[in-house]
């Protein structure tokens, strides 16, 4: 697997997606019995960008940067270009 680097400023972007509700729209683990519309919490965010989630299913899958995609349930301003 190829490690894609996060730029820091996006890192730290979604660092502040802690404790939000997310919304699932594709996930690439084909082991999963997540689907498109699962809702769960952001616990953390590491260093490569991987969004860790405690989904309302009980599954507790990390969502990887740039392979997966999910949506904040109430999103957060985009970040500025300053």
């Amino acid at each position: 697997m190829d490690i894609k680097e996060i730029r820091p400023e996006l890192l730290a972007y979604y660092k502040t997606y802690v404790g939000k509700r997310v919304r699932l729209i594709n996930c690439t683990d084909p082991y999963t019995k997540l689907v498109r519309g699962d809702e769960g919490v952001v616990t953390s965010v590491d260093s490569f960008g991987t969004v860790h989630v405690d989904w309302d299913n009980g599954s507790r899958l990390g969502l990887v940067y740039r392979e997966d995609d999910f949506a904040l349930v109430e999103p957060l301003p985009p970040p500025s270009n300053d």
